[in-house]
C-alpha cells in the first residue's frame, strides 16, 4: 500500500508542484489549504507524513504542529516556510517538527527528506513493536513506551516526541556511548544538515526535565569529545 502524504499549503503553485512530484514517486497525496482542514485530515485520514507550511491562514503551521503533538499524534512533520530566521527553525524543532525546509526548495531534496523520515519512522515503529518491555525503570525514572509517558520521582513529566525518542534510546542502552552523529541517524534518520547542535539542544532540554541539577547530571552524562550515555551506575 502506498504511503499517504498530507500537503498543507495555501499556495496553489506549491501544492501542484508537490502533488505532481509525490504522486510520480508513488505516494498517495492528500491536500489541505488551512490549519483547520489539516488537523481534520490528520485525524481522520491518518497520513504517514505531513508537509506543513508555516504561513497558513487562521491557524498557522506552528500551532498545527503543537496541537498534533499535544494530542499524541507522532506523524513525521516537515515544516515548509519562506522564512529563514534560525529562531523559527529552532521553534519548529522544539514543538516537535522533524525537519524544516525553506522555500524555494529542491523537489529532489525534499523527496529524499520524505523518504528518510519514512524510513526512520518504520525503523522506530518496528523497534517499539519488538521491545520486550513497554516499561523501563532506571533509578527514579520510569518510562512507559506504550503510553508515551515519563515519570520522575512519581511525578509525570511531559516530553516532546523527539525528546522521548532520545531518552528512550539512551535509557534502553545504559552505559553505551552514542555519538552525536549516531543519535542524529537513529532519531532523525539522516544527517540533519550536518548540524549536531540539534542533539545538544534536546539533551539540554531533557536534563532540565529529568535531572535534580541539570548542571551536574546524574542520568545523562556527557562523554567529552564523543557524545552522550545514560549512567548505568547504581541502576537496577
Amino acid at each position: 500500500m502506498s504511503k499517504k502524504i498530507l500537503v498543507v499549503d495555501d499556495e496553489e503553485s506549491i501544492v501542484e508542484l508537490l502533488r505532481f512530484n509525490l504522486h510520480k514517486e508513488g505516494f498517495h497525496v492528500l491536500i489541505a489549504s488551512n490549519g483547520e482542514e489539516a488537523l481534520a485530515k490528520a485525524k481522520f485520514e491518518d497520513p504517514d507524513l505531513i508537509i506543513l507550511d508555516v504561513m497558513l491562514p487562521e491557524v498557522d503551521g506552528f500551532e498545527v504542529c503543537q496541537i498534533l503533538r499535544r494530542d499524541g499524534n507522532n506523524v513525521p512533520i516537515i515544516m515548509l516556510t519562506a522564512k529563514i530566521d534560525e529562531l523559527d527553525k529552532v521553534l519548529g524543532l522544539r514543538i516537535g517538527a522533524d525537519d524544516y525546509v525553506t522555500k524555494p526548495f529542491s523537489c529532489r531534496e525534499l523527496l529524499e527528506r520524505v523518504r528518510a523520515l519514512l524510513r526512520r519512522q518504520e525503523f522506530y515503529t518496528s523497534t517499539n513493536e519488538n521491545m520486550r518491555e513497554d516499561t523501563i525503570k532506571r533509578g527514579e525514572i520510569t518510562l512507559d513506551s506504550a503510553g508515551f509517558q515519563l515519570w520522575i520521582r512519581e511525578e509525570e513529566v511531559e516530553l516532546t516526541p523527539k525528546e522521548f525518542q532520545v531518552l528512550k534510546l539512551l535509557i534502553s542502552n545504559p552505559g553505551k556511548v552514542f555519538t552525536r552523529d549516531h543519535l542524529m541517524e537513529r532519531i532523525w534518520g539522516y544527517d540533519y544538515d550536518g548540524d549536531t547542535r540539534t542533539v545538544d539542544v534536546h539533551i539540554r532540554h531533557l536534563r532540565r526535565k529529568i535531572e535534580k541539577d541539570p548542571a551536574r547530571p546524574e542520568y545523562i552524562e556527557t562523554v567529552h569529545g564523543i557524545g552522550y550515555r545514560f549512567n548505568e551506575r547504581d541502576m537496577p
